[in-house]
C-alpha cells in the first residue's frame, strides 16, 4: 500500500510466519475457530434469511476417502458463502451408524459393533476437521445412539398409529450372505444385494412395511415442485413410482363359475383384438385352472421361472417364453374364447398379475404371438392408410378402431374411454390406476439397527410399547455368530415381557429397522438437535426447512430422496410439522475416479506399485500390457487416494481448491497429482502477493474491513485494477449462485490475482484496500484457512468469514480505456490503448498518428484503412 515506508505491518499473531507453511497454519486456524465457537448456528433475525446447507451424511467407515471430501467441501463452500452473504446459516454433521457394515466388521473382529461405530466416528469426526469444514458440531447426532433412535420409535408408532406401518406374510428378497430381507430397492438390476452382492433369493416370512403406496400420487405429482432438483433425479423417481392410468378387465374362465381373472391394461382400445391372456406362473388360479396333460409341462416352466430374477424375466431384450395351461377365458367385450397361458414376463406382485395379450398392438404380445403360432387380430386401422397387414410389427400408435363392433370408426383416445364406461355399466370394467412402486420393506433380521417397538400378545395381537417407555433399546454384547435370523430372538430375557394391553406374557418383535427409516427424518432432528420431549418441534422445523441446499450421491435418487420425502408427507399429514418437501435444491455431485490399471484378460486390477513401465504398463505376473482406466476410486481397484496424505503434504486448503477445480460438481472428476500441485502453485503465488503488499504497509495502513472510499478522479492504474476486482465480484458471485460452478470461480480468482500481482503497488491507498479485501473474501469460502490468514496479516478486524461479501460496482466494470489492434496487410503488428467509444473517424486518427502505423507505412498514407470499432484498424499499404 503506497506511503512512507519507514515501517512495516506489525505481527500481531505468535504464529506468524513469513513462508507458508499449510500443517502449522491450518491447525492454528482450526484451534481458534474452535475456540471462538465461530460456527455455532445463530437463530436468524427477522431480517435475516434461514439457509439450511446439508451434506448427504455419511457411515461411519472410519475413513474417509476423496468422494467424502467432495461432498463435503462444496456444501461448506456454499454454507460459507451465504453466512457472508447475511444468511443465518445451519450447517450441521451427523452420522448414518446403523447397519450390517458394523455388525459384521465387529463380528470379524471380535468386538462390539457400538464400540466400533463410536470409534469410526471418532477417527472420522477428526478426519473432517482437518478439512476446515464449518460445521456446527453442537448438533451432531449419531443413528446408533438411544438419544437419536428413541425418536425413530417414536415416529414409527405415529406411521403405525395413522396405519402407514404394518405386518403381513410376504414373499420377500433374502439375502443369503448377510442373512436378512432387503426392499425391492436394494436389489440391483442382475438380482444382487446392494450391499453383499449376493444372488438374493426368494422367501416367505412375516414383515413389516410401510405403506408407501397410500402416497404414490403425491410423491409423483410433487416433482414438479422441485425446479432446484437434478432432472436426472426426477425422471429416476417417475420412473420408479410408474403410475399407469388404464382400467381393470374381468375374463370369466370357461366352465370355472367361480373364476374371474381380472387384467390391468392401458389399452382398453384394443380389447377385441385379444387372442390370449397370460398369468404369472405364481397366479394362484394356475393349479386349478391346469388341465391334467398340461400339469408337467406347467410344472417344468415354473421351476425354469424360479431360477431366474425379476429384471431377467421382464428384460427387453430377452425372449419372452411361456406355457399353456389348457383353460380358456372368454372375452367379455365379444364372447370370444380364447387361451390361457403362463409366462417369465407377466410378475405376479405388479399389477393383477395378469395380462391381456393383444399382437396386433402391442409388440412384446407380437413376438411373443409370433413365437407360439397364436393369432393376430387387427383391431386398429392407421388412419390414412387402407390396411396394416402387421406383417413382422405391431401397430402401436393412434388411429381409428376396426373389428370392435358398436366402436369401430371411433379414434382409439375415444374408444379406450368409451370401452371402459361400458364395461362399467355391464360390470365387467373398473377405470384404475396402476404402480410400480411397493410398499417399503423395513423389517431386517440383524442385530445393529433401530428395534421395532412393537410387542406380540397371543391374545391382543401387535401392540405398541408405550411411548414412556422408548427407547426399546438394543441390548450389549451379545454373541452374534449365529445366522438365519436375528440374534436378538435368542434373548430370552430381552424378548419376554408382558403385553402392554392386558398384562399377559408376550414377546417383543425381534426384525430391526431397515437403516433407511434412521436417515429419512434425520434433517429433522438437526433443526431441534436437543429437545428431549419430542423428536422436533415445529416451530423449529418451520424456522430451517426445507433443506435450502442438500448435497450428496446421484446413487442415492431412489432409496433415501424417495424415502425422505415419503416420510415428510406423512409425518405432515399427521400434523407434525409444516413442510411438504424436504429438500429445496438438491447438487448431485459426480465421483471421484482414480488412474486404475487393469489385465483386461483375467479382469484382475493391479496396484500402481507393481507395475513394471509406467509410460506402457506392464502386468508383472504375465507380462501383458494393461489397460490404463479412470475409474471410481475404491480399495479393490487400487486407485484410491488418502485425503490425509494430501492434507499432510499440500494443506486442506489445497486439496479443496484441486476437488473444486478440476470438474463442474455435477461431473465425474479424474484424479490428477499434477492438478494437485497446480493448485498448490496458485496459492503459493496469493501469498507471496498478499506478503508484498504486506511489506509496503505502514501501521497506518491497514486492511481493517477491506472497504475505502474511492475518490472520484483516478489513475489509469487505479480504473484497471477496480475493474478486473469488480469484474471478479461479479463473476464469482454468479457461480456461487444458481449451478454453482466452483471450477469458474476458482479460475475467475486465478484472474484476479494475475491482473493485480506487480499491478496492486502501484495503485493509490484506498484501491488496494479496495482489491485486497475483495481478493480475501472471494477466497475465503475456497481456502478458508489461508483466506483467514492473509486477513490477518494485511490487519483485517475480526474473522474474514464474518465480514460481508463485496458486491461488484457497475460503474467500475465501464471500461474507460480499450486496446486496439493495429493490422498491417491483415497482420496484427501491434496495440494502443484508445478510450472507449470512439468514433470510427476518431479511431483512424489515432491509429494513424500511432508509433506502429509510422514504422509500418514508412511515411506514406495508406491505400486503405478498415475500421472494426471497439476492435481493430488495418492498415492497406499503398
Amino acid at each position: 500500500m503506497t506511503g512512507p515506508q519507514s515501517s512495516s505491518l506489525p505481527e500481531t499473531s505468535p504464529g506468524l510466519s513469513d513462508r507458508y507453511d499449510p500443517s502449522v497454519l491450518e491447525e492454528r486456524w482450526q484451534q481458534t475457530w474452535e475456540q471462538q465457537d465461530l460456527y455455532a448456528t445463530q437463530a436468524p433475525e427477522p431480517e435475516q434469511r434461514a439457509f439450511y446447507a446439508l451434506s448427504m451424511f455419511p457411515y461411519p467407515s472410519g475413513s474417509l476417502h476423496m468422494g467424502h471430501v467432495r461432498n463435503y467441501v462444496i456444501t461448506d463452500v456454499i454454507a460459507r458463502a451465504q453466512r457472508m452473504r447475511g444468511d443465518a446459516v445451519l450447517h450441521p454433521m451427523g452420522w448414518d451408524a446403523f447397519g450390517l457394515p458394523a455388525e459384521n466388521a465387529a463380528i470379524e473382529r471380535g468386538v462390539d459393533p457400538g464400540v466400533w461405530t463410536d470409534r469410526n466416528i471418532e477417527q472420522m469426526r477428526d478426519q473432517l476437521g482437518r478439512l476446515g469444514l464449518s460445521i456446527d458440531w453442537s448438533r451432531e447426532q449419531a443413528t446408533c445412539h438411544e438419544d437419536y433412535y428413541r425418536w425413530t420409535q417414536w415416529l414409527f408408532l405415529e406411521l403405525h398409529q395413522s396405519g402407514l406401518a404394518y405386518q403381513k406374510e410376504a414373499t420377500v428378497n433374502w439375502d443369503p450372505v448377510d442373512q436378512t430381507v432387503l426392499a425391492n430397492e436394494q436389489v440391483d438390476s442382475e438380482g444382487r444385494s446392494w450391499r453383499s452382492g449376493a444372488l438374493v433369493e426368494q422367501k416367505n416370512l412375516k414383515q413389516w412395511f410401510l405403506k408407501i403406496t397410500q402416497y404414490a400420487d403425491a410423491l409423483l405429482d410433487d416433482l414438479e415442485l422441485l425446479s432446484g432438483w437434478p432432472e436426472r433425479v426426477r425422471t429416476m423417481q417417475a420412473n420408479w413410482i410408474g403410475r399407469s392410468i388404464g382400467a381393470e378387465i374381468d375374463f370369466q374362465v370357461e366352465g370355472h363359475e367361480q373364476a374371474t381373472i381380472t387384467v390391468f391394461t392401458t389399452r382398453a382400445d384394443t380389447l377385441f383384438g385379444v387372442s390370449y391372456v397370460v398369468l404369472a406362473p405364481e397366479h394362484p388360479l394356475v393349479d386349478a385352472l391346469t388341465s391334467a396333460d398340461q400339469r408337467d409341462s406347467v410344472a417344468a416352466f415354473r421351476d425354469l421361472v424360479d431360477a431366474l430374477t425379476n429384471d431377467e424375466r421382464t428384460a427387453e431384450d430377452r425372449p419372452k417364453r411361456g406355457v399353456a395351461i389348457g383353460a380358456e377365458a372368454v372375452n367379455p367385450a365379444n364372447g370370444q374364447k380364447v387361451p390361457i397361458w403362463i409366462a417369465d414376463y407377466v410378475l405376479a406382485d405388479y399389477g393383477t398379475g395378469a395380462v391381456m395379450g393383444v399382437p396386433a398392438h402391442d409388440e412384446r404380445d407380437f413376438r411373443f404371438a409370433r413365437s407360439y403360432e397364436l393369432p393376430v387380430h387387427r383391431v386398429i386401422k392407421m388412419d390414412g392408410a387402407n390396411e396394416h397387414l402387421n406383417d413382422g410389427e405391431a401397430w402401436t400408435g393412434p388411429g381409428s378402431l376396426i373389428n370392435s363392433g358398436p366402436f369401430d370408426g371411433q379414434s382409439n383416445d375415444q374408444a379406450r374411454v368409451a370401452i371402459t364406461d361400458h364395461g362399467g355399466r355391464e360390470g365387467w370394467a373398473r377405470a384404475k390406476r396402476q404402480y410400480r412402486l411397493r410398499d417399503w420393506l423395513i423389517s431386517r433380521q440383524r442385530y445393529w439397527g433401530c428395534p421395532i417397538p412393537i410387542i406380540h400378545c397371543p391374545d391382543c395381537g401387535a401392540q405398541p410399547v408405550p411411548r414412556d417407555q422408548l427407547p426399546v433399546a438394543l441390548p450389549k454384547n451379545i454373541n452374534l455368530e449365529g445366522r438365519g435370523g436375528s440374534p436378538l430372538a435368542g434373548l430370552d430375557d430381552w424378548v419376554n415381557v408382558s403385553c402392554p394391553s392386558c398384562g399377559k406374557p408376550a414377546r417383543r418383535e425381534t426384525d430391526t429397522m431397515d437403516t433407511f427409516m434412521c436417515s429419512s427424518w434425520y434433517f429433522l432432528r438437526f433443526a431441534d438437535p436437543s429437545n428431549t420431549d419430542l423428536p422436533f418441534d415445529a416451530e423449529a422445523v418451520r424456522r430451517w426447512l426445507p433443506v435450502q441446499q442438500y448435497v450428496g450421491g446421484i446413487e442415492h435418487a431412489i432409496l433415501h430422496l424417495l424415502y425422505s420425502r415419503f416420510f415428510t408427507k406423512a409425518l405432515k399429514d399427521r400434523g407434525l410439522i409444516p413442510i411438504n418437501e424436504p429438500f429445496e435444491r438438491l447438487l448431485t455431485q459426480g465421483m471421484v475416479q482414480g488412474v486404475t490399471y487393469r489385465n483386461p484378460r483375467s479382469g484382475r486390477y493391479v496396484a500402481p506399485a507393481q507395475v513394471v513401465d509406467q509410460g506402457n504398463p506392464i502386468d508383472p505376473e504375465d507380462g501383458g500390457e494393461l489397460e490404463v482406466l479412470f475409474e471410481k476410486m475404491s480399495k479393490s481397484k487400487h486407485n484410491g487416494v488418502d485425503p490425509a496424505f494430501v492434507i499432510d503434504r499440500y494443506g486442506a486448503d489445497t486439496a479443496r481448491m484441486f476437488i473444486l477445480f478440476k470438474a463442474p460438481p455435477e461431473k465425474d472428476l479424474e484424479w490428477d497429482d499434477a492438478d494437485v500441485e497446480g493448485q498448490f502453485r496458485f496459492l503459493q503465488r496469493l501469498w507471496r502477493l498478499v506478503d508484498s503488499v504486506r511489506s509496503t504497509c505502514t501501521a497506518d495502513q491497514l486492511l481493517r474491513n477491506g472497504t475505502a472510499s474511492i475518490p472520484a478522479e483516478l489513475s489509469e492504474t487505479d480504473t484497471t485494477i477496480r475493474r478486473a476486482v469488480h469484474v471478479a465480484i461479479q463473476a464469482v458471485g454468479e457461480d456461487l449462485s444458481g449451478d454453482f460452478q466452483f471450477n469458474t470461480a476458482i479460475s475467475e480468482l486465478m484472474k484476479l490475482s494475475n491482473s493485480l500481482s506487480g499491478k496492486v503497488l502501484e495503485a493509490s491507498r484506498s484501491v488496494q484496500i479496495e482489491a485486497m479485501g475483495a481478493l480475501i473474501r472471494l477466497l475465503a469460502p475456497f481456502a478458508p484457512h489461508l483466506a483467514e490468514e492473509f486477513w490477518l496479516r494485511l490487519g483485517g478486524e475480526g474473522s474474514v468469514h464474518e465480514q460481508p461479501w463485496p458486491l461488484h460496482d457497475p460503474e467500475a466494470l465501464v471500461q474507460d480505456i480499450v486496446e486496439l489492434v493495429i493490422q498491417v496487410k491483415g497482420k496484427v503488428r501491434g496495440t494502443i490503448q484508445v478510450p472507449a467509444n470512439c468514433d470510427k473517424d476518431k479511431l483512424e486518427e489515432l491509429a494513424l498518428a500511432s508509433d506502429v502505423a509510422q514504422r509500418w507505412l514508412e511515411g506514406k498514407p495508406p491505400r486503405r484503412v478498415i475500421v472494426v470499432p471497439g476492435k481493430l484498424v488495418n492498415l492497406v499499404p499503398s
